[in-house]
């Protein structure tokens, strides 16, 4: 299931991302509690598969790492897949960071100096709640860089994750997408709901107000950046239980494919046992 859902999500090129429905439920048949049910019988599964990604890396035999960037407009649901999908496997392997503007010590570097620092060990999950593609989407859309230091950014990214992919890493790449309507609907319930005034920020609106620019400069970083060892992946996002769903069954599948398995133990079992006996 999960493998035909991977090729459903999957960007091909030209893209029109105003032709997807956010609302969407793709390879998902059933209901919303369905999904609720199937994301808890995958939490087993994405926990043992987790711990053995773990153990390869932390008993050094194996350089394997998997990183989740997530993408999408404000509201999209970054913080939800963290909480409802990254949440069902063990913290000590999984590495979050979240890249918001840069600081004037981070200016002072290649766009992807900060992204480096942030990437997993061998044997973690790592996620990026927004990533390197902020600096071909707010800088596109806010015109912070020149057209042609956007354009070298297109390669940049490719070459950058190429090596990733080449080192021994897995990148899943999941742009959740909502309509303008998602978004409003939204940002009303925070502002109606005093528990969630909190995750409301204004400038969020000033930001929806150039929602057609983001629209385009995402299309284009869609496309540029979709080679087959890094494919981007539109996720429907205006159903939240769908989206936990597919990032979830996505992340599984890729951890399924990597057939992972217990590292052998480096000293003698039974030496080790006559030795506990013993005391």
């Amino acid at each position: 299931m999960t493998s035909s859902l991977a090729a459903q999500l999957t960007v091909t090129t030209p893209i029109d991302l105003s032709a997807y429905d956010s609302r969407a439920t793709t390879g998902f048949e059933g209901k919303k509690a369905d999904a609720a049910e199937q994301l808890a019988e995958m939490g087993d599964e994405l926990s043992d598969l987790q711990e053995r990604l773990f153990a390869g890396g932390r008993s050094g035999v194996s350089k394997t790492r998997i990183l989740i960037v997530l993408q999408g407009m404000d509201t999209s649901g970054k913080g939800g897949i963290i909480r409802h999908v990254a949440g069902l496997v063990d913290p000590q392997g999984l590495a979050i960071s979240s890249f918001k503007q840069p600081t004037p010590a981070e200016l002072e570097h290649d766009f992807l100096w900060r992204i480096r620092r942030g990437l997993p060990d061998p044997g973690t999950i790592g996620v990026f709640d927004r990533s390197h593609y902020e600096d071909v989407l707010i800088a596109r859309v806010r015109q912070l860089a020149a057209p042609e230091e956007i354009e070298r950014r297109y390669n940049a990214i490719n070459k950058f994750e190429k090596e990733f992919t080449d080192s021994g890493g897995v990148i899943l790449k999941c742009f959740l997408h909502i309509t303008s309507e998602d978004q409003k609907e939204r940002l009303a319930a925070r502002l109606d709901d005093p528990t969630k005034h909190w995750k409301y920020n204004s400038g969020d609106l000033d930001e929806r107000m150039l929602w057609s620019d983001y629209q385009h400069a995402y299309a284009v970083a869609l496309e540029r950046c979709s080679p087959e060892h890094a494919p981007w992946h539109v996720v429907p996002s205006g159903r939240k239980w769908y989206r936990n769903w597919a990032v979830a069954s996505l992340l599984l599948d890729e951890l399924r494919n990597l057939h992972l398995e217990w590292p052998d133990a480096d000293y003698d079992i039974s030496v080790e046992k006559a030795r506990l006996a013993g005391l």
